[in-house]
């Protein structure tokens, strides 16, 4: 029997247009360009005017026309976000209506900054089996709806954006040579939104916002990620001079620099976009790996390391051989819609929001 590998054969991505720039944050919490950029390595992050299904949309449209098959082709839908457009449905209900994939299941997938290498995993081994042939894996996340504007520890960090990859069921050898998907749950108040869900169901007076103990998450992001990878690397049987290319989780660049540092990488060899976008949580890979295609970083048959922390606490990791072909075999030209709303428009209302309950 010919053996059945899991390849990915497109790769796209969604941004909007919006941009809040460092210099924007400067006029309205108490930081600076200079402080943002040593600390974080970010200097602009996009807001979204639309909704985290239609970056989804435009991302996978992409996706699917790269890899040069027909949206009735697409078997599953795996939505990796951790900002849901409604609880019930999972936003990838809307995401395969917006699509069209009239064939395809549709499954959203929470591991926060690290799901889109859990739902990799995961479509890897759902097409190896057999039980798929084409599986349309989407991170996306829209967290601006989440993000306190008046608190300068975390307004800094995070955007908006949606990448997404076709694993595509191949006789080339291919996909995930090993893997490491790990929590630690007992720390996983330490990055959350409080007051969301069912847990503690909200009063009036509940606030429903993104809070995290920056400090900590950044110690076990840089052992858990640098763990996870040289777990990966060691199991997939490489030496560290095998890896072409670290495409890692931006959440943080010191955080990238100390996972490279463990796989004795030089920057050639990690690819990095956190200055453009900030950290666009389960959108920050796919994103990041279809920029580094485009800009002919990943070789044809080249061996990637996919590494992600977040939430939870998760963290994720997977040695991966990509597949011949570096090309897309179709281009959508299409783009996001022009907003008629400024950057200040767009984030006023969570300004006021937060503002107001400072002050009260």
């Amino acid at each position: 029997m010919m053996a059945r590998y899991a390849e990915i054969t497109g790769w796209g991505k969604a941004l909007p247009p919006v941009v809040l720039t460092n210099s924007d944050l400067e006029l309205i919490v108490d930081t600076s360009d200079q402080w943002i950029t040593s600390r974080s390595g970010i200097k602009e992050r996009r807001i979204s005017h639309v909704p985290a299904s239609d970056m989804a949309e435009l991302a996978a449209r992409r996706a699917v026309a790269a890899a040069g098959i027909a949206m009735e082709e697409v078997d599953l839908i795996v939505n990796a976000t951790c900002t849901p457009e409604s609880i019930i449905p999972a936003s990838a209900s809307y995401v395969q209506a917006k699509l069209g994939a009239v064939n395809a299941g549709a499954i959203d997938v929470n591991a926060n900054c690290s799901g889109f290498v859990y739902g990799y995993v995961m479509a890897d081994s759902l097409v190896r089996s057999g039980a798929a042939g084409a599986v349309l894996l989407v991170g996306v996340e829209r967290l601006s709806w989440l993000v306190d504007y008046t608190d300068r520890s975390t307004c800094i960090l995070f955007g908006d954006g949606a990448g997404a990859v076709v694993v595509q069921a191949s006789a080339t050898p291919a996909g995930v040579l090993a893997s490491e998907l790990g929590v630690d749950g007992t720390m996983a108040d330490i990055l959350c939104v409080p007051n969301d869900g069912t847990i503690e169901p909200g009063s009036a007076s509940s606030v429903t916002r993104l809070v995290m103990e920056g400090s900590d998450v950044f110690r076990r992001a840089v052992t858990a990620m640098a763990d996870a990878s040289e777990s990966v690397v060691r199991q997939a049987g490489w030496d560290l001079d095998d890896i072409d290319l670290l495409v890692p989780h931006q959440a943080n660049q010191r955080i990238i620099d100390a996972t490279a540092r463990r796989l004795k990488l030089d920057s050639a060899r990690v690819f990095l976009n956190i200055h453009a976008y900030g950290n666009t949580s389960a959108a920050t890979i796919p994103i990041a790996l279809t920029e580094a295609i485009e800009a002919g970083r990943v070789p044809s048959r080249g061996n990637l390391v996919f590494a992600a922390f977040g939430g939870g606490l998760t963290w994720a990791a997977a040695a991966v051989r990509f597949g011949e072909r570096v090309e897309p075999v179709g281009v959508i030209e299409d783009e996001l819609p022009k907003s008629d709303q400024t950057v200040w428009e767009l984030i006023q209302p969570n300004f006021d929001y937060y503002g107001r309950l400072e002050r009260q």
